[in-house]
Parts: structure tokens; sequence; C-alpha cells
């Protein structure tokens, strides 16, 4: 069979023997669903544990709205515009609204970039300003959660008396979700909170975490998200073809508790059996591999011990600009991590749960095949992968390791799909 990668038309097709195809797998296209600008309304009329935003709205002075960056497909500019409108109503003029690009350890994003998130109405109206997470001048320390991360946040969150987030709920490696209290922790905070958290997750496998609602990361964010004040969220659920199907508003928990349940309705998938071989892309996340990993999250949960996993994403930025230390060491399993940051020669708990969450994959679990125009062959080896120059070349390097009669799955829309083992 010819399969094409549908989201990365510059990757050529593969062909894959009828005999070794288990399947091709994809997240839930909703062919009947209504019209957007009513999913974005009837969600904002029927908040979860809530007042409606207008109504939450009244009294207050300053208003901030956290939004997800160009890392996220989130379609903010069908969103925005009904949740100013309802803040508007609520009395609050647009000169006291104020965005903050919840960027956790992302780089900036250029001014083309705002825009093409944003829209150009947004950005000619309302201030629009990047969390720069290094800079200690920008954060409030809040003290620690009963657990004992340290809570260092964006000022600009405690200074306003209503703080609103804008995201997507996806599953997630590091958190089992997207969307909630996640837009505060990572997403505003500083280094310190989110290397506590990260490194946190990076005691369970993927396994354990991928696609779970309830679970002690989520816990934790949910602190540091209430402690910091976020009062309402609007999160999207989108299909595979990248529109939204449901909009979930109100008290940050709870309705991330349901949006997380019709999310996992769109992204999880069932498939028959573990597969010797996992053929992915990254789709959305490709920007660069510290984003491109959550292709590899995916096919962990549906390759076989002693399996491989080829990867196709086109990482146009390379490794990780904003965290060197990932190529530096490459990844690896959890105990080489552990022994680098006990003798200090490795500080960054962020980049180290990185480290640990993809070398638990292709370190221990199986092996992995990158393809991939952003990233050189050595750098590819450098990071533990055995680099190919394209999907064909990448699929008989696989056959070679698992055996001509390997059993094959393909997943698309790998950044976020969530594959299940039927029974």
């Amino acid at each position: 069979m010819r399969i094409g990668f549908e989201k990365y038309r510059d990757f050529p097709p593969i062909t894959i023997d009828d005999r070794n195809l288990i399947g091709v797998f994809a997240p839930r296209y909703v062919k009947d669903r209504r019209p957007v600008g009513e999913i974005i309304r009837l969600g904002l009329e029927n908040p979860l544990d809530s007042p409606p935003l207008a109504e939450l709205a009244r009294g207050k002075h300053r208003v901030l709205i956290l939004v997800d960056d160009n890392t996220r497909n989130t379609p903010v500019q069908e969103i925005l515009p009904p949740v100013i409108a309802e803040l508007n109503r609520g009395g609050i003029e647009n000169g006291r609204i104020e965005f903050l690009v919840a960027l956790g350890t992302h780089r900036e994003m250029t001014a083309e970039e705002t825009e093409a998130k944003f829209g150009p109405s947004i950005c000619k109206t309302f201030a629009i300003y990047m969390h720069r997470w290094q800079d200690e001048d920008q954060l409030y320390d809040l003290g620690k959660t009963e657990r004992g991360t340290e809570i260092l946040v964006n000022r600009r969150v405690m200074e306003a008396d209503l703080v609103i987030g804008v995201g997507q709920i996806v599953p997630h490696r590091v958190v089992g979700y997207s969307g909630g209290c996640k837009i505060v922790q990572p997403g505003v905070c500083g280094e310190v909170t989110t290397g506590q958290t990260h490194w946190l997750s990076a005691e369970f496998t993927g396994e354990e975490m991928t696609g779970t609602i309830e679970n002690p990361v989520r816990e934790e964010i949910d602190r540091v998200g209430v402690r910091a004040n976020l009062g309402f969220i609007v999160n999207a659920v989108m299909d595979n073809s990248d529109e939204i199907v449901h909009v979930v508003c109100g008290d940050p928990v709870a309705a991330f508790r349901e949006g997380a349940r019709l999310s996992r309705e769109i992204f999880a998938v069932e498939i028959p059996e573990r597969a010797d071989i996992v053929v992915t892309d990254s789709y959305p996340a490709d920007i660069e591999m510290w984003q491109a990993s959550k292709g590899i999250y995916a096919a962990e949960l549906a390759v076989k011990e002693g399996g491989v996993i080829v990867m196709v994403s086109p990482c146009h930025e390379g490794v990780c600009a904003t965290h060197p230390d990932v190529l530096k060491y490459g990844y690896l399993p959890y105990g080489a991590v552990r022994e680098l940051l006990d003798s200090g020669e490795l500080t960054d708990l962020t980049v180290a749960a990185h480290l640990v969450h993809v070398g638990r994959v292709i370190r221990e679990k199986a092996t992995g095949i990158l393809v991939s125009s952003g990233i050189k062959r050595r750098e590819s080896e450098k990071l533990g992968f055995i680099p190919a120059e394209n999907p064909q070349e990448a699929l008989e390097l696989a056959l070679r390791i698992a055996g001509r009669l390997a059993r094959i799955i393909v997943l698309q829309h790998g950044g976020h799909i969530l594959p299940a083992v039927h029974g």
C-alpha cells in the first residue's frame, strides 16, 4: 500500500507491503459539526462551575488573557473576538485588556508570527506581551506548593484582577492532557517551576502519563494555576482536520476535566495490537525536535518492546534553540540523566525530563529512526536516532532490524494521536 504524509507534502509517500501492514490510524474527523461561531458561543454561555465571563468581569479593572504560542495550532483568531465581546459586555473596555503569550521555555515569537497567531486587528488594538521565562525581574515569587514546587510566575499575572487562559486540549506526555492550568505552568512560570514539575513527570513512563486526566503532575500544575489566580479558561478541542468541534469554558479545573474527556473521544484510537514497526509523523508539533518528540511519545504507546519507530518531521528550526543541552547530551535513559543531575553537570530539570521522556523510548524500549529535513545526520546520531534520507529508506532500515515479516502500524497526526490497544 502506498501511504502519503498528508500533513507533510514535502516528504514522499511510503510503500508498505499489505502483508506487513496492520493499519493506518488517525484521530477522528467530525463530519457533522456546528458552525465554529456557534460552538464558541455555546461554550461561553454554558461555563462549568463558574459564572458567565461577562458576570465574572463586572467590577474588575485589569484583565490579562494568557494565550498559547505558535507551537500550538489553537485558532485564537476565531476564539478571541467572542471572549473580548463578553468582557466588553461585563464593562471591561479594550484598554484594560492585555495579552500575555504563554511561551513556557520556548523562544519568543516574531512580529510576523504574532500577527499570524492573533490577527492584525487584535495586534493593533491590544497590548501583547511575551513571557520571558529567564528574566527574573519579570517573575513573582508565590512560595511553594504543598508538594514543595517553587512557584515563580510572571508578574503580569499577579497584577491583573481577572486572568483568563485560552488554549487547546490534546493528549500530552508530561501532564496527561494539555489545557487548563497548563497555560500558567509552564506557560508563564519561571524555569525553576517548570523544571520541577517536568522532572516529576520523568518518574513515570509515557504509558502511565499520556492520556490520563488525573495524575500527580496534573495535580501539581493545578495547584500552581489556582495559586496564580487563573480564574477562567476557554479551551478548544479540535479534530483531525484542525477544526474546532468543542469549546469548554469556566473553572480551570472543572472545565479542563470535561475538555479532556471530549479530547479523548477525538484523539484516542484503538489499535488491534502493538507493532514491530511504528511509522509516525509529529504533526502539528514540528517546529523543532523539542516539539516533534510528541510523535515519539505517541509511537511509544503502539510499539512492541524491542521494536522500531520511524519518525518523519521537518523540524525546520533544528533540535532546540532555547535548550542546547538537548543536543549536547542526546537522549538518555533515566539512570544516566539522574547521574548527570547528581553530579551537577546538568542543572536544567526541564531538559533532564525531556532527555528521559524520549530516551526511555528510543534508548530502552525501541530503536528510533529519524527522517527530518531540518536536522543533520550527525545531529540525529548524537540525539540517539538512526538518520534516514527519506521515509522509504527509513522503512527499509526498520525492516532490516525488525525482520521482513515485521508487523507495521502508521500513525497520522502523530503529535496528538493517542493509540490504545483494543481490549
